[in-house]
């Protein structure tokens, strides 16, 4: 199955590249949410590359839905970051995960900018490009550095502003890269140190919170519980910053304005 998520991202990395910086359909399914005739050309070629690879799956896809039936389904997003993509900036990728009994088993991001490929079989690591990856060492949560992302609905959701700006004055930085299953591909390869962001979906981060765990780092919910990627609110770390990363989001809240 690692063999057709790896197939199935590429192909619609394919078609990133050949699109990118050119011109192409753009509508809004909100104020600050875009998809664009690149995200439905993807999601059809990994559906096609699906049906024919593993005939019979099931899969939820970012832009068009469930299809299929059964318990096992590919969760996929066709393009992570498209509003990076339609300004050509260039933080996107393709983000496919296996999901057998509600447990991601398997995941893929793809950067076709980057041409990196990193994938993750549960129980067997994590790889980029073919060479295992780990999670950095960092300890003090004053020498890390942080990443994160402002959910869609940010007139009514304005809590990750008071949480930005708390672990900002605690880090030596945090990003804002516009692409989620990327920077949780980034926490697991440790390029950075940790993620959060609240409101993500399932095609956002089953791929990436897999990426982390098999590179030895720590996935839960804001509050520290158990986290599954249907849960929204995700805190990822390379494991030793766990508690302080929880701790410094409930101090964020308590001292909001």
């Amino acid at each position: 199955m690692i063999e057709i998520a790896v197939a199935a991202a590429r192909a619609a990395g394919k078609i990133q590249r050949r699109y990118w910086g050119g011109t192409f359909g753009v509508r809004h399914k909100g104020a600050v949410d875009l998809v664009t005739e690149v995200d439905l050309a993807c999601e059809e070629e990994i559906r096609e590359v699906l049906a024919r690879r593993a005939p019979g799956t099931a899969m939820l896809g970012e832009e068009t839905g469930s299809s299929g039936r059964g318990a096992d389904r590919w969760v996929v997003d066709p393009l992570d970051g498209t509003t990076n993509f339609a300004h050509g900036y260039p933080a996107f990728c393709v983000s496919i995960a296996w999901e057998q009994a509600g447990e991601t088993v398997l995941g893929v991001v793809y950067d076709p900018t980057r041409d990196e490929l990193f994938q993750a079989e549960r129980g067997l690591g994590a790889r980029r490009n073919g060479a295992g990856i780990r999670v950095s060492p960092t300890t003090v949560l004053a020498d890390a550095i942080l990443a994160t992302g402002f959910p869609y609905d940010r007139a009514t959701n304005p809590r990750n502003y008071d949480e930005f700006r708390h672990l900002t004055q605690r880090t030596q930085g945090v990003r804002r890269s516009g692409s989620a299953a990327l920077d949780l591909a980034y926490v697991a390869c440790g390029r950075l140190d940790g993620f959060w962001e609240p409101g993500l979906q399932p095609w956002d981060v089953a791929a990436g919170c897999l990426l982390i765990t098999e590179a030895g780092g720590t996935v839960s919910g804001h509050g520290g519980g158990r986290f599954t990627p249907y849960d929204g609110d995700v805190a990822a770390s390379n494991g030793p910053l766990h508690p302080a990363l929880l701790e410094a989001l409930a101090g964020a809240t308590r001292n909001a304005p």
